[in-house]
């Protein structure tokens, strides 16, 4: 997959992907990414990219013109692909959207900067507008960094393990249940038993467990879109004879309903 980067500040975003899983994923042509100075399509000898907003107000915006033409400059190279513009008006980056983005084998990132890019850039150039919360930054560097890895970690052969991906937080629904490394006792806080038990059906089991009650207490509004097996009724009927908590209806009544 490759990602071409518009943005005035390529050497925020050079160190970054030249460190461990980004640089890994270079080296095994898993993807590509290169970065492009919108200063560089620049018409006059000053290389200016942004100007007062018509109106007044605060605040520089950036001008459409160097945008449009190294948007057209590369698509003519390289064929239309998406063109993602780094924004908090965007729609949220969450697991599913990451997941939607790796169906491309090219993509164009915009990082805005200043008070945000000139709105014909939104409106007749940009197809796809993302945005990691609901805070602003001084511009979408940052935020293309975390697209960037978001997505790469995704694809076939980014990470070390195969299904190192799938343990993740978000990608079944849950949270990710807890870690643990040697040694086995430290401070005397000492590591579960069954995880150095060997039984690895039952430590699949515990983790799974553990990744309810963490996503229970800490992100419940994510069980309201999760779909639940037999297994995981088992575990949850289990947590709520030894926990007190208060789970959403929609669980409630599943868990009832095979009681």
């Amino acid at each position: 997959m490759h990602f071409d980067v518009l943005t005035l500040f390529p050497h925020v975003i050079m160190p970054y992907i030249q460190t461990s899983i980004m640089q890994r994923a270079i080296s095994n042509k898993i993807i590509s990414i290169t970065l492009h100075n919108l200063r560089d399509w620049a018409a006059d000898k000053h290389h200016t990219t942004d100007d007062a907003p018509f109106g007044g107000g605060g605040g520089m915006v950036m001008k459409p013109d160097p945008i449009f033409t190294a948007v057209e400059d590369i698509q003519q190279e390289s064929g239309k692909c998406p063109v993602v513009l780094m924004t908090p008006q965007g729609r949220q980056l969450n697991h599913a959207a990451t997941v939607e983005l790796t169906g491309t084998n090219r993509m164009i990132i915009l990082c805005g900067r200043y008070e945000g890019v000139d709105e014909r850039v939104r409106m007749h150039l940009v197809t796809d507008e993302i945005s990691i919360g609901d805070y602003v930054l001084s511009g979408g560097e940052l935020p293309a960094l975390v697209l960037l890895e978001a997505v790469t970690r995704l694809l076939p052969g980014a990470l070390g393990s195969p299904d190192g991906a799938s343990d993740d937080s978000f990608a079944s629904g849950l949270l990710e249940y807890p870690h643990y490394t040697r040694p086995a006792v430290y401070r005397d806080w000492e590591v579960p038993n069954i995880l150095t038990s060997g039984n690895h059906q039952a430590v699949s089991r515990w983790r799974r467990k553990q990744a309810w009650i963490r996503t229970i207490q800490k992100r419940p509004d994510l069980l309201e879109l999760i779909k639940l097996d037999a297994v995981d009724i088992e575990i949850l009927k289990e947590i709520t004879r030894e926990k007190n908590i208060n789970l959403p209806a929609n669980i409630t009544n599943i868990i009832r309903g095979e009681t």
